[in-house]
């Protein structure tokens, strides 16, 4: 017997923690969110550790773990995540990196993880330059969305074996003290050109908004379990990312795109809802709705765009789906991970979430946050419990 259909709205950082200004509440439970409230009240809670220690407290390993991916077996680095989202095939030679376009300022130190949120036209421009001065037929850059790209290097004699730091936990951080490094003599090689790339790109994209990159998260293509063919059901991923469209493809999972989805707080919402409600109409049995821009405000350490992130995402989307779609439809809602707005960086604790199923009996939570969750019937779950709570 299959599942309810079943959708998961994520929102990617959103969780948080208590702020004085907000008398001591989260932003989420702050915020207006009737849709999320309602998903907590008929339906129960609990918690659910995404960032185990010993991994990194980055969003390929937060959502894996929602997913219910062997993180110890499974994890390959952002990089080949975003390369199958992009559809760059892999060769067992190839190790591809993420690479964010970054602000370096005249000191040294991290302005902008993002350049800005640099626009396509800028981002392309930047990567046609660096595939002129830099690209070889072992060194080649791909544009993604954004500030967000790949570099994937090629031959046998490049290693994932390099150890990095993410851009996103060293603003203001000297980037010098922040370079890739290898994790072992046979990732020497592979860092020392990663190294020597930063340093070449600061000069050929001198002057612009985008003035630097940094290569982090690198792997190699390898063997991730498919969630369609573990449960029997047919699947689909709705998300602006490529980290997130990697990782559902990888998974066994369609990925849709929307047009007007940017991974930030001017993201089509409706056209998300719009896209998860279609699916589910045309016979998908599970939708991952994944949004980015709660995460970019939260690294932005912006409290007044949280409070819209999260308030948009709850009428604009997740209203949306449940208005169109009822109460015979399963929902799920939560972060991934949080982003406390005090220190703009992830953070390992586990995030409170909600699910609603048609029969189910309601627990005594009332509303949806951090707090509240921690009463729910539900407990603690970690690995592959959320999935088998939701499609098992």
């Amino acid at each position: 017997m299959k599942p309810f259909k079943t959708v998961l709205f994520l929102g990617d950082g959103m969780a948080d923690e208590p702020i004085e200004s907000l008398g001591g509440k989260t932003p989420i439970e702050a915020a207006s969110t009737p849709w999320m409230d309602k998903i907590a009240r008929e339906g129960r809670c609990g918690t659910f550790l995404t960032l185990p220690e010993g991994f990194p407290t980055s969003s390929d390993v937060a959502n894996m773990s929602v997913m219910g991916g062997d993180l110890a077996t499974e994890l390959c680095g952002r990089g080949p995540l975003e390369a199958a989202s992009m559809g760059l095939k892999l060769g067992p030679d190839d190790v591809a990196f993420r690479m964010n376009l970054v602000s370096v300022g005249d000191d040294g130190t991290l302005k902008d993880f993002s350049a800005g949120h640099i626009g396509e036209a800028a981002q392309k421009e930047a990567i046609a330059l660096l595939n002129e001065h830099l690209g070889t037929d072992k060194i080649r850059f791909y544009a993604g969305v954004s500030y967000r790209n790949i570099i994937i290097l090629s031959g046998p004699e490049f290693s994932a074996a390099v150890a990095y730091d993410k851009p996103d936990d060293n603003h203001g951080n000297p980037v010098a003290d922040h370079l890739p490094r290898a994790k072992s003599p046979e990732g020497e090689l592979t860092a020392a050109t990663l190294r020597n790339i930063i340093a070449r790109a600061a000069e050929i994209l001198k002057g612009r908004q985008a003035n630097g990159v940094w290569p982090w998260s690198g792997g190699k293509a390898g063997a991730i379990h498919s969630i369609a063919d573990r449960y029997g059901i047919r699947g689909a991923v709705v998300s602006a990312v490529d980290v997130i469209n990697g990782l559902g493809r990888v998974m066994g999972l369609d990925v849709i795109k929307v047009p007007g989805a940017t991974g930030y707080i001017d993201t089509n919402y409706e056209g998300k809802a719009d896209a998860a409600i279609k699916a589910l109409q045309d016979g998908y049995d599970f939708v991952y709705v994944h949004i980015e821009s709660t995460d970019e405000v939260s690294h932005e350490q912006r409290l007044d765009l949280k409070l819209k992130a999260i308030e948009d995402f709850d009428s604009r989307l997740i209203g949306r789906v449940m208005s169109a779609l009822g109460d015979s439809v399963a929902y799920c809602v939560m972060p991934d991970h949080p982003v406390p707005l005090h220190l703009g960086k992830h953070t390992r604790t586990p995030v409170p979430f909600a699910v609603y199923q048609p029969g189910n009996t309601p627990d005594a939570v009332t509303a949806y946050g951090e707090a509240e969750a921690l009463n729910g019937v539900l407990g603690a779950l970690k690995g592959g419990e959320l999935m088998d709570l939701l499609l098992k």
